[in-house]
C-alpha cells in the first residue's frame, strides 16, 4: 500500500508525527507532501525535527497569500505530484487549505481520498475551517474520525458509510510527549514560576483581523492576576505590528516565539491553565489537565466543555478570574482515545483499500 500525506501547518505536523511512525514500522510505502502553508521554520522544520518525522519527500513551497491564491497554488503543484506518485491512498488532515486542496486535486485525478479527523463541526460558516472541513469529508472516499461525536455529525450528513471511529491521532503524540518530559523543568522567562502563570496563544483571524478586538485581547490578557505566557503567533505579531498594539513591554505579559512542541507540552504541564483560540491547544490543555479558556464563541472539540475543564469566552469579561480557575476534580475519562490511533488509521486504510 502507498499512501500520499499532504500537510502544510503545525496542526498537522504533530497529528503526521505518529503516522509516520507507525508507516515506519510496516512494509507500506509513505510519502510526505509539505505544502509550504506554513513557511517559517518555527512553524514548520522545528516540528519535524522535534517529533522525529522523516522529512519531506516533496516540498511545494507556496508561502502566504489569499485563501484562494493559497488553495490555487497548491491545487496546480499537487497535481504534478500525484500524477508522479499515484498513490493508493491520499491521506489529508484537519481543516486548513492544505486539506482541501490535497482532498481536490485527488478527486479530480480518481486517487482515492481519506480524511483524518473528520467529522468535526464548529457550526460557523464564517469560518474558512469549517467549509475545509465539511467539503473535504464530502468528497473524501475513507472519513476517519476522532470521537463519536464526530461519527454523530458524520451520520447526520449521511456519511455514516464511509466512517470509521479510529480516536485521535494527536492524543497519540500528546501522552508520548507527556511521558518524556514531564519531569523537566520548563524554560521560562523571568519572573515566571512553574504553577503560577498562565499559557496563552491568539491566531484566528476573528481575533486578529480587528484592531480593536486584538487591542482588547491583548489589554485582558495583561490584566490578569496571573502572568501570562504568550506564545506569539507569526499572524499576531504581524497584525500588531500592522496596527500599532504593543504587545510587548506590559509587566503580567511575557511574550516569547511559537514553542517547539515538546516545549510547549512541557510549558503547559507546569502552568495552572490556558488561554487561546487554538483547536489544538484546548484539546493538549484537557489531555494535560490543564483548566482551559477559549476565546471564540464554538468549539469542535465539544468533549472538552465536560464539567467546565474548557470555557468558551467569546467575550473578555470575567477572562482574569476564568484564566486563575483551579483544574475541576471531575474525572475526564478518554473521549480521544488511549494514544493507539495511528495504528487505527493504518488498519482502516489497508481493510478499505481498493
Amino acid at each position: 500500500m502507498k499512501v500520499v500525506s499532504v500537510v502544510g501547518a503545525r496542526p498537522q505536523f504533530v497529528k503526521l508525527a505518529p503516522i509516520a511512525e507507525a508507516f515506519g514500522q510496516g512494509p507500506d510505502e509513505h510519502v510526505i507532501v509539505h505544502t509550504g502553508q506554513h513557511y517559517d521554520a518555527r512553524m514548520s522544520d522545528v516540528f519535524f525535527a522535534d517529533l522525529e518525522i522523516p522529512a519531506p519527500d516533496v516540498h511545494l513551497g507556496v508561502g502566504s497569500g489569499s485563501h484562494g491564491r493559497q488553495t490555487g497554488s497548491m491545487l496546480s503543484a499537487m497535481d504534478e505530484v500525484l500524477e508522479e506518485h499515484r498513490p493508493d491512498w491520499v491521506l489529508v488532515y484537519g481543516d486548513t487549505n492544505s486539506t482541501i486542496a490535497g482532498a481536490l486535486s485527488a478527486v479530480k485525478l480518481h486517487i482515492p481520498v481519506a480524511h483524518l479527523e473528520a467529522g468535526l463541526r464548529s457550526f460557523n460558516r464564517a469560518m474558512p475551517e469549517e467549509h475545509n472541513r465539511v467539503l473535504t469529508d464530502h468528497a473524501a472516499d475513507l472519513l476517519l474520525a476522532p470521537t463519536e461525536v464526530a461519527m454523530g455529525h458524520l451520520r447526520d450528513e449521511g456519511l455514516a458509510t464511509r466512517s470509521v471511529l479510529v480516536g485521535d491521532v494527536m492524543t497519540d503524540v500528546c501522552y508520548r510527549v507527556r511521558d518524556a518530559v514531564k519531569d523537566q523543568s520548563p524554560y521560562l522567562p523571568d519572573p515566571l514560576v512553574p504553577g503560577e502563570y498562565v499559557v496563552a496563544t491568539v491566531h484566528r483571524a476573528e481575533n486578529t483581523d480587528d484592531p480593536a478586538r486584538l487591542a482588547a485581547i491583548v489589554e485582558a490578557l495583561a490584566a490578569t492576576a496571573s502572568p501570562v505566557l504568550l506564545l506569539a503567533h507569526p499572524r499576531l505579531r504581524a497584525r500588531c505590528q500592522e496596527y500599532g498594539i504593543r504587545v510587548d513591554g506590559h509587566p503580567g505579559l511575557h511574550v516569547t516565539q511559537p514553542l517547539p512542541y515538546p516545549e510547549m507540552v512541557r510549558a503547559i504541564i507546569h502552568s495552572a491553565g490556558v488561554v487561546t483560540d487554538s483547536g489544538g491547544l484546548q484539546k493538549e490543555a484537557f489531555l494535560l489537565g490543564k483548566p482551559c479558556t477559549t476565546l471564540r464563541t464554538e468549539t469542535e472539540w465539544v468533549e472538552t466543555l465536560t464539567n467546565e475543564w474548557n470555557v468558551l469566552l467569546p467575550g473578555l469579561d470575567g477572562l482574569s478570574k476564568l484564566a486563575d480557575r483551579p483544574a475541576p476534580t471531575s474525572a475526564q475519562g478518554a473521549p480521544y482515545g488511549k494514544g493507539e490511533a495511528a495504528a487505527a488509521v493504518l488498519e482502516a486504510l489497508g481493510a478499505n483499500q481498493s
